[in-house]
Protein backbone atom coordinates (compact mmCIF):
# COMPACT_ATOMS: atom_id res chain seq x y z
CA UNK A 1 0.00 0.00 0.00
CA UNK A 2 1.23 3.78 -1.14
CA UNK A 3 1.87 5.98 1.86
CA UNK A 4 -1.25 7.87 3.41
CA UNK A 5 -1.07 11.05 5.65
CA UNK A 6 -2.80 10.75 8.94
CA UNK A 7 -6.03 12.40 7.45
CA UNK A 8 -6.56 10.39 4.75
CA UNK A 9 -6.01 7.09 6.43
CA UNK A 10 -8.60 8.50 9.29
CA UNK A 11 -11.32 9.13 5.81
CA UNK A 12 -10.60 5.22 5.10
CA UNK A 13 -11.70 4.17 8.25
CA UNK A 14 -14.65 6.16 8.70
CA UNK A 15 -15.88 5.60 5.30
CA UNK A 16 -15.33 1.52 5.80
CA UNK A 17 -17.57 1.98 9.27
CA UNK A 18 -20.11 3.58 7.41
CA UNK A 19 -20.36 1.63 4.24
CA UNK A 20 -21.36 -1.56 6.66
CA UNK A 21 -24.56 0.32 7.33
CA UNK A 22 -25.31 0.87 3.49
CA UNK A 23 -25.07 -2.54 2.66
CA UNK A 24 -27.23 -3.77 5.20
CA UNK A 25 -29.56 -1.03 4.36
CA UNK A 26 -28.90 -1.77 0.69
CA UNK A 27 -30.22 -5.66 1.27
CA UNK A 28 -33.68 -4.32 2.93
CA UNK A 29 -34.40 -2.37 -0.12
CA UNK A 30 -35.95 -4.77 -2.35
CA UNK A 31 -37.97 -5.95 0.39
CA UNK A 32 -39.49 -2.20 1.19
CA UNK A 33 -40.20 -1.93 -2.55
CA UNK A 34 -43.45 -3.62 -2.40
CA UNK A 35 -44.68 -1.95 0.69
CA UNK A 36 -47.18 0.62 -0.13
CA UNK A 37 -45.38 3.26 1.72
CA UNK A 38 -41.91 2.61 -0.44
CA UNK A 39 -38.28 2.71 0.65
CA UNK A 40 -38.13 6.78 0.68
CA UNK A 41 -38.10 7.09 4.20
CA UNK A 42 -36.01 4.58 5.50
CA UNK A 43 -33.29 5.67 2.83
CA UNK A 44 -33.64 9.26 4.65
CA UNK A 45 -32.79 7.20 7.57
CA UNK A 46 -29.81 5.63 6.19
CA UNK A 47 -28.39 8.85 4.76
CA UNK A 48 -28.71 10.25 8.39
CA UNK A 49 -26.96 7.52 10.40
CA UNK A 50 -24.38 7.19 7.67
CA UNK A 51 -23.61 10.94 7.76
CA UNK A 52 -23.55 11.08 11.94
CA UNK A 53 -20.94 8.08 11.96
CA UNK A 54 -18.86 9.94 9.58
CA UNK A 55 -18.46 13.07 11.51
CA UNK A 56 -18.46 11.17 14.90
CA UNK A 57 -15.39 9.10 13.43
CA UNK A 58 -13.33 12.06 11.97
CA UNK A 59 -14.23 14.24 15.32
CA UNK A 60 -13.11 11.44 17.36
CA UNK A 61 -10.11 12.11 15.64
CA UNK A 62 -9.67 15.50 14.66
CA UNK A 63 -12.11 16.88 17.05
CA UNK A 64 -11.66 20.68 16.02
CA UNK A 65 -12.12 20.43 12.49
CA UNK A 66 -15.58 21.75 10.83
CA UNK A 67 -17.86 20.21 8.77
CA UNK A 68 -19.91 21.12 6.08
CA UNK A 69 -22.25 18.26 5.23
CA UNK A 70 -25.67 17.67 3.03
CA UNK A 71 -27.88 16.79 6.13
CA UNK A 72 -26.57 18.87 8.65
CA UNK A 73 -24.61 21.82 6.68
CA UNK A 74 -22.75 23.75 8.14
CA UNK A 75 -21.05 22.54 11.69
CA UNK A 76 -18.13 25.42 13.04
CA UNK A 77 -15.94 24.05 15.09
CA UNK A 78 -12.58 25.78 16.52
CA UNK A 79 -10.48 25.42 13.51
CA UNK A 80 -12.85 26.56 10.90
CA UNK A 81 -10.05 26.43 8.43
CA UNK A 82 -10.04 22.73 7.96
CA UNK A 83 -13.35 21.78 7.30
CA UNK A 84 -13.98 18.02 6.41
CA UNK A 85 -16.87 18.30 3.25
CA UNK A 86 -19.07 15.25 3.05
CA UNK A 87 -21.91 13.55 1.05
CA UNK A 88 -23.32 10.78 3.22
CA UNK A 89 -24.67 8.90 -0.08
CA UNK A 90 -24.29 10.58 -3.40
CA UNK A 91 -27.10 8.59 -5.48
CA UNK A 92 -29.60 8.54 -3.18
CA UNK A 93 -32.14 7.90 -5.99
CA UNK A 94 -29.89 4.72 -7.35
CA UNK A 95 -29.86 3.25 -3.48
CA UNK A 96 -33.82 3.95 -3.32
CA UNK A 97 -34.54 1.69 -6.31
CA UNK A 98 -32.06 -0.75 -5.78
CA UNK A 99 -29.59 0.37 -8.32
CA UNK A 100 -26.00 -0.65 -7.18
CA UNK A 101 -24.55 2.59 -7.86
CA UNK A 102 -23.53 5.38 -5.32
CA UNK A 103 -20.80 6.21 -2.87
CA UNK A 104 -19.81 8.07 0.05
CA UNK A 105 -17.41 11.30 -0.66
CA UNK A 106 -15.45 12.87 1.81
CA UNK A 107 -13.17 15.45 1.42
CA UNK A 108 -11.17 17.56 3.36
CA UNK A 109 -10.18 21.59 2.30
CA UNK A 110 -7.37 23.71 4.07
CA UNK A 111 -8.60 27.40 3.81
CA UNK A 112 -9.83 27.38 -0.25
CA UNK A 113 -7.83 24.13 -1.37
CA UNK A 114 -9.02 20.36 -1.18
CA UNK A 115 -5.54 18.71 -0.16
CA UNK A 116 -7.57 14.94 0.80
CA UNK A 117 -10.27 13.37 -0.78
CA UNK A 118 -11.77 10.33 -0.93
CA UNK A 119 -15.15 8.49 -2.72
CA UNK A 120 -16.22 5.21 -1.88
CA UNK A 121 -18.17 2.93 -3.31
CA UNK A 122 -19.41 0.53 -1.14
CA UNK A 123 -21.68 -2.04 -3.09
CA UNK A 124 -18.70 -2.73 -5.49
CA UNK A 125 -15.69 -2.41 -2.68
CA UNK A 126 -13.93 0.12 -4.72
CA UNK A 127 -12.13 3.02 -2.70
CA UNK A 128 -10.76 6.34 -4.70
CA UNK A 129 -8.60 8.74 -3.22
CA UNK A 130 -6.28 11.08 -3.76
CA UNK A 131 -3.89 13.78 -1.65
CA UNK A 132 -2.41 17.40 -3.17
CA UNK A 133 0.50 16.42 -4.90
CA UNK A 134 0.89 12.84 -4.07
CA UNK A 135 -1.38 11.17 -6.98
CA UNK A 136 -4.86 9.41 -7.07
CA UNK A 137 -5.08 5.80 -6.64
CA UNK A 138 -7.50 2.93 -7.00
CA UNK A 139 -8.12 0.29 -4.44
CA UNK A 140 -4.37 1.40 -3.51
CA UNK A 141 -2.92 1.19 -7.26
CA UNK A 142 -2.21 4.66 -8.83
CA UNK A 143 -4.10 5.83 -11.52
CA UNK A 144 -4.28 8.35 -14.25
CA UNK A 145 -6.76 9.71 -16.49
CA UNK A 146 -7.65 8.70 -19.93
CA UNK A 147 -5.23 9.74 -23.21
CA UNK A 148 -7.94 9.78 -25.57
CA UNK A 149 -7.38 12.50 -28.11
CA UNK A 150 -10.59 12.77 -30.29
CA UNK A 151 -13.64 13.48 -28.49
CA UNK A 152 -15.63 10.67 -30.45
CA UNK A 153 -13.65 8.17 -28.99
CA UNK A 154 -14.57 9.60 -25.64
CA UNK A 155 -17.05 8.60 -22.86
CA UNK A 156 -18.71 11.29 -21.28
CA UNK A 157 -21.16 12.13 -18.41
CA UNK A 158 -24.05 14.54 -17.23
CA UNK A 159 -27.39 14.85 -15.42
CA UNK A 160 -30.20 14.63 -17.74
CA UNK A 161 -30.28 18.46 -18.67
CA UNK A 162 -26.69 17.63 -19.97
CA UNK A 163 -27.52 15.21 -22.21
CA UNK A 164 -30.50 17.30 -23.87
CA UNK A 165 -28.38 19.96 -24.70
CA UNK A 166 -24.90 18.97 -25.38
CA UNK A 167 -22.93 16.81 -27.39
CA UNK A 168 -25.88 14.80 -29.26
CA UNK A 169 -24.05 12.43 -31.27
CA UNK A 170 -20.96 11.79 -28.89
CA UNK A 171 -21.40 8.99 -25.94
CA UNK A 172 -23.08 10.20 -23.25
CA UNK A 173 -24.18 8.61 -19.86
CA UNK A 174 -26.36 10.03 -16.66
CA UNK A 175 -25.69 7.93 -14.04
CA UNK A 176 -27.09 9.33 -11.06
CA UNK A 177 -23.82 9.93 -8.97
CA UNK A 178 -21.67 12.81 -10.09
CA UNK A 179 -18.87 11.29 -7.27
CA UNK A 180 -18.35 8.51 -8.80
CA UNK A 181 -18.71 9.95 -12.31
CA UNK A 182 -15.87 12.19 -10.93
CA UNK A 183 -13.99 9.16 -9.74
CA UNK A 184 -14.00 7.69 -13.15
CA UNK A 185 -13.00 10.29 -14.79
CA UNK A 186 -9.75 10.15 -12.51
CA UNK A 187 -9.08 6.78 -13.33
CA UNK A 188 -9.88 7.05 -17.32
CA UNK A 189 -13.40 4.47 -17.53
CA UNK A 190 -14.89 7.93 -18.25
CA UNK A 191 -13.33 11.34 -20.17
CA UNK A 192 -15.07 13.76 -19.00
CA UNK A 193 -18.05 14.97 -16.76
CA UNK A 194 -19.81 18.45 -16.98
CA UNK A 195 -23.20 19.59 -14.83
CA UNK A 196 -24.54 22.87 -13.65
CA UNK A 197 -26.13 23.65 -10.33
CA UNK A 198 -24.18 21.00 -8.22
CA UNK A 199 -23.32 21.36 -4.62
CA UNK A 200 -20.18 21.60 -3.36
CA UNK A 201 -20.54 18.16 -1.68
CA UNK A 202 -20.69 16.45 -4.70
CA UNK A 203 -17.70 17.49 -6.40
CA UNK A 204 -15.04 18.49 -4.23
CA UNK A 205 -13.65 14.90 -3.50
CA UNK A 206 -13.79 14.17 -7.45
CA UNK A 207 -12.08 17.59 -8.18
CA UNK A 208 -9.24 16.57 -6.42
CA UNK A 209 -9.26 13.04 -7.65
CA UNK A 210 -9.08 14.04 -11.06
CA UNK A 211 -6.78 16.76 -11.19
CA UNK A 212 -3.81 14.18 -9.22
CA UNK A 213 -4.61 11.96 -11.62
CA UNK A 214 -3.53 14.70 -14.40
CA UNK A 215 -7.10 16.15 -15.24
CA UNK A 216 -8.17 19.15 -15.62
CA UNK A 217 -10.89 21.09 -13.87
CA UNK A 218 -12.36 24.60 -13.55
CA UNK A 219 -12.43 26.59 -10.28
CA UNK A 220 -15.11 25.29 -8.62
CA UNK A 221 -14.91 27.72 -5.58
CA UNK A 222 -15.74 30.94 -7.74
CA UNK A 223 -19.87 29.61 -7.56
CA UNK A 224 -21.97 30.00 -4.56
CA UNK A 225 -21.47 25.97 -3.25
CA UNK A 226 -25.20 25.22 -3.83
CA UNK A 227 -24.85 25.77 -7.65
CA UNK A 228 -21.34 25.50 -8.85
CA UNK A 229 -20.66 25.02 -12.61
CA UNK A 230 -18.18 21.74 -12.99
CA UNK A 231 -16.22 21.00 -15.89
CA UNK A 232 -13.60 18.08 -15.70
CA UNK A 233 -12.05 16.08 -17.82
CA UNK A 234 -8.81 13.98 -19.17
CA UNK A 235 -6.27 17.23 -20.06
CA UNK A 236 -5.86 15.83 -23.58
CA UNK A 237 -9.41 16.70 -24.45
CA UNK A 238 -10.69 19.54 -21.66
CA UNK A 239 -9.88 22.52 -24.04
CA UNK A 240 -12.04 20.64 -26.84
CA UNK A 241 -14.74 19.55 -24.06
CA UNK A 242 -15.09 23.65 -22.99
CA UNK A 243 -15.57 24.28 -26.80
CA UNK A 244 -18.69 22.18 -27.00
CA UNK A 245 -19.73 23.66 -23.29
CA UNK A 246 -19.70 27.36 -24.39
CA UNK A 247 -23.83 27.84 -24.14
CA UNK A 248 -24.41 25.51 -21.84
Amino acid sequence: MNSISPNLNIMIKASEKASKVIIRDFGEIENLQVKKKGPRDFVTKTDKRVEQILIEELTRAKKNYSFLTEESGKIENNDKDKTWIIDPIDGTTNFLHGIPHFAISIALKVDNEIKSALIHDPIKNEIFYAEKNNGTYFNNHRVRVSNKNNLEDCLFSSNPEGLKVIFPNLNMRSTGSAALDLAYVGSGRLDGFFQNKINLWDVAAGILIIEEAGGTSNNIFKYNMHSINIRAASSSIYAKMMEKLTNF
